[in-house]
C-alpha cells in the first residue's frame, strides 16, 4: 500500500510542477520537459528507496522540503524574470530546475548534520552510522556473557553490531574495579570485543551517540536503539520489557538459549551422569548438555 502512495505523491508533484510551470508562462513543450525530468527523478528516489531500506526519514523529510523550497523559489524567481521582461523558455526552464537541484542537495546536507536534533530528530555527526532495522545494538551484559560471538559467527544475526560508547565505558569500569570477580567480568567483555572485532566476517561499528541528559546505561541504549532504528540485543529481563513498552525491538540470548533447548519426550531413553546426590533418598542429579537439571529417582549412590 505504501509504493501506491508514493506512485500518488510522484505523480501529484509531477502534475503540479507541469501546471507551475506551464501558466507561469512557460511553453508546454518546457513545462512538459520539465515535468518528465520530475517524473525521472520521482522515480529515480523511489529505486533508491528499495535499493537502499535503511535509509532514513530524516533525510527523506529534508530533501522532500528541500525540493519543495526549490520549487516555490523557481516560481518566485520567475515571477521576478517575468516581470523584468526577460523570461524566455530556456530561462523559464533554468529557473525551475536549478532552486530545485540547489535546495534538494542543501536539504539532504542538513539532514546529516547534527543541527537536526535541534528539531528532535537524530542528524548525525560525520562518523555515526547511518543505520537501519538490520542494525542491533549490544547492551553490557549480552558482551561480557560472550555467547555473542558464536552466535555471530554461525551468521544467524545479520546486519551489523553497534556498540555505543557509552556501554564500552561501562565494561571498562567493570574491569576496573577493585571486585576480583566483577574485574574478570570486565576483562572478559573486553576479550569478547576485541575477538569481534577482529572477525572479518562480522562487522562491528562504535557509535559515540550520547545523552546528557541520562545517567542510565540502560536508558540510553533504548533512547540509540529508537534514534538509528536498531534492534537491541540483552540478556537483562528488566531492559527487556522496559524496552518492548518504548517501541524497541529486543532479543533475549537467553530467550533464544530455551528455544534451542533439544526437546526430551516421556519414554525417550538418554543417557545421562549423575554427579550428586538429590535432596530426597536414593535420588540422583545429573545435567543434560545444555545445562538442564535432571532428577534421577532410584539413582542415588
Amino acid at each position: 500500500m505504501k509504493h501506491i502512495y508514493r506512485l500518488f505523491i510522484a505523480i501529484g508533484a509531477t502534475a503540479l510542477v507541469f501546471f507551475a510551470a506551464f501558466h507561469g508562462g512557460a511553453e508546454m513543450i518546457n513545462a512538459a520537459i520539465l515535468a518528465g525530468a520530475i517524473l525521472l527523478l520521482s522515480a529515480f528516489i523511489l529505486y533508491l528507496d528499495r535499493l537502499i531500506p535503511s535509509i532514513s526519514g530524516e533525510v527523506v523529510f529534508c530533501v522532500s522540503g528541500g525540493v519543495f523550497a526549490g520549487l516555490i523559489a523557481g516560481f518566485l524567481i520567475q515571477q521576478l524574470l517575468s516581470a523584468i521582461g526577460i523570461l524566455s523558455g530556456g530561462v523559464a526552464l533554468i529557473a525551475y530546475v536549478l532552486p530545485v537541484i540547489f535546495f534538494g542537495y542543501v536539504g539532504s546536507l542538513f539532514a546529516r548534520s547534527p543541527g537536526l536534533r535541534v528539531f528532535g530528530g537524530s542528524g548525525s555527526a560525520p562518523n555515526e552510522p547511518r543505520l537501519g532495522a538490520s542494525s542491533k545494538i549490544l547492551d553490557t551484559s549480552v558482551i561480557i556473557d560472550g555467547r555473542i560471538l558464536d552466535i555471530a559467527e554461525t551468521r544467524f544475526i545479520e546486519g551489523p553490531l553497534i556498540i555505543p560508547n557509552f556501554v564500552l565505558r561501562e565494561i571498562q569500569l567493570i574491569s576496573d574495579s577493585p571486585d576480583p570477580i566483577k574485574r574478570n567480568r570486565g576483562r572478559r567483555g573486553l576479550d569478547m570485543l576485541n575477538k569481534l572485532q577482529q572477525r572479518p566476517d562480522i562487522k562491528v561499528q562504535i557509535t559515540y551517540l550520547d545523552y546528557a541528559d541520562t545517567r542510565e546505561v540502560d536508558a540510553k541504549l533504548i533512547k540509540a536503539a529508537r534514534e538509528i532504528d536498531a534492534k537491541l540485543i540483552t540478556n537483562d529481563f528488566n531492559l527487556n520489557k522496559v524496552a518492548e513498552l518504548q517501541g524497541v525491538e529486543v532479543l533475549n540470548l537467553n530467550s533464544l538459549t530455551n528455544a534451542l533447548k533439544p526437546v526430551v519426550l516421556p519414554g525417550e531413553d538418554i543417557l545421562i551422569d549423575i554427579i550428586k546426590e538429590g535432596k530426597d533418598e536414593n535420588q540422583g542429579i545429573g545435567y543434560l548438555e545444555d545445562g538442564t537439571m535432571v532428577v534421577v529417582e532410584n539413582g542415588g549412590a
